[in-house]
């Protein structure tokens, strides 16, 4: 499936150029003639790979959307293009999150060069997210109970203090374990423990357990 670029500017012959050359490098091309009508379809669910956007439009200007864009939690790669190309404006967007800006005209090969990057951030970021959403659905699946045994195995702790902690025997946490390993897909300590890293969850645990002295004690 070809790549989705949105393209916003208010420039008519311009949009129509750009599309004309991104459709004959493979891409695939939304137009708007403005940043009004571009959130209106963003936020109805379009999900572009790009997103092409003209800095000084009419009515609602390119940073602006990128702003309601950002407080939407809608992620898709900006990439500013602009007539009035200057530094503070090329900082401020950078700063904002833009994934860069150019300067028309743009050079061909500098164009496709910028979508090219942001285009496979996008699908990186994206395949993460999906990582991360699966992830934390299967630790939801966790009982509270199991969820403790969880973090103290991540943690390094042995069955017999984690049942020493949790008040509990040490063959019911054994039978937790096993329950863990199952519901979250692992077949070894250690791919448990990537997962609570990546997920942040061993900073959490950790934090935790310092704000309560009783449960990080190993005494």
């Amino acid at each position: 499936m070809a790549d989705l670029i949105c393209l916003v500017d208010d420039d008519a012959s311009f949009r129509t150029s750009i599309s004309r050359l991104l459709q004959l490098r493979g891409y695939d091309v939304v137009q708007f003639a403005s940043a009004g009508g571009a959130l209106e379809a963003l936020r109805n669910g379009l999900t572009p790979n790009c997103i092409l956007l003209d800095v000084k439009m009419p009515n609602l200007s390119g940073p602006t959307l990128q702003e309601r864009l950002r407080e939407l939690e809608i992620d898709s790669p900006i990439i500013f293009l602009t007539g009035y190309g200057d530094i503070p404006t090329t900082v401020t967007a950078i700063k904002a999150g833009a994934e860069d800006v150019l300067s028309k005209p743009v050079p061909e090969q500098v164009l496709i060069g910028a979508i090219q990057r942001a285009t496979d951030r996008f699908q990186v970021e994206r395949s993460k997210s999906a990582w991360r959403r699966t992830a934390r659905t299967l630790l939801e699946s966790l009982t509270p109970r199991e969820r403790e045994v969880f973090e103290r195995v991540v943690r390094g702790k042995a069955n017999k203090l984690a049942a020493r902690e949790l008040g509990i025997t040490e063959r019911t946490v054994k039978a937790h374990r096993q329950r863990i390993f199952e519901k979250l897909h692992a077949k070894t300590v250690a791919e448990l423990v990537s997962l609570a890293a990546r997920l942040e969850i061993l900073e959490e645990t950790t934090s935790r357990m310092h704000d309560d002295p009783a449960q990080g004690s190993d005494q």
